[in-house]
């Protein structure tokens, strides 16, 4: 499961790949790790349908059956946007691209000396370009974390498919659905769902790449 990527880019590249109309990042540009619940840029759109950048905390609602207690941390994967619980927010309002340049999963051998799993990242090349996460966004009112209490904010989750033969051998149940041109983008933004979740495949191999350890990301603290 995929609980850390990273977004090193440009307004520009963002802008010029998924072409929105307004903007709410006040030009971010983003050179960050995100975690679970940090804000992070998204693609989506506004009331009157037009495609804008937006800032929104990753985590979407945690079905109810599996909250424990009144804090709900969300849910930043979704292998099944045909159940119930994903339902409300699988249509063309709800949907959003998240930008990345490169993605990390926690290998299985923790390290001897240090006890650590390794961290590994993927990107589609080692140039890192920009790329999108086919996700689904919403505005919800809940607690994220107990000394916070509860608020309203925007926030998001994006779509996992099986594993590719590239992350397979890191991580073999799931892999995040990526998008690389403006045309995948227009699809996921705007086909009926049933056309939309076509694009819940795995990326080719050929596609994807293991960074080696000179041009990843530094290893973070685990939080």
């Amino acid at each position: 499961m995929c609980n850390l990527y990273n977004a090193t880019t440009t307004f520009e590249a963002m802008r010029q790949l998924f072409l929105p109309i307004n903007d709410l990042t006040n030009r971010l540009t983003p050179q960050m790790d995100v975690f679970p619940d940090y804000p992070a840029p998204i693609g989506r759109k506004d009331a009157n349908g037009d495609r804008e950048l937006a800032i929104a905390r990753w985590g979407m609602p945690t079905p109810p059956q599996y909250l424990k207690g009144q804090v709900d941390y969300g849910v930043t994967n979704i292998r099944n946007p045909k159940s119930a619980h994903w339902a409300p927010w699988i249509g063309p309002a709800n949907r959003c691209v998240v930008p990345l340049t490169s993605f990390a999963e926690y290998g299985k051998v923790p390290d001897p000396v240090t006890k650590k799993k390794p961290l590994y990242w993927f990107a589609l090349n080692d140039e890192k370009p920009l790329f999108w996460f086919a996700g689904i966004w919403t505005s919800w009112y809940s607690v994220r974390k107990k000394k916070e209490g509860p608020i309203q904010a925007d926030i998001f989750a994006f779509l996992t498919t099986f594993s590719n033969a590239v992350v397979k051998p890191i991580h073999e149940q799931a892999m995040p659905v990526i998008l690389r041109t403006a045309e995948e983008i227009d699809v996921w933004m705007n086909a009926p769902a049933e056309e939309a979740l076509k694009l819940q495949r795995p990326l080719p191999d050929e596609a994807l790449v293991v960074l080696d350890s000179d041009n990843a990301e530094e290893q973070p603290l685990l939080l």
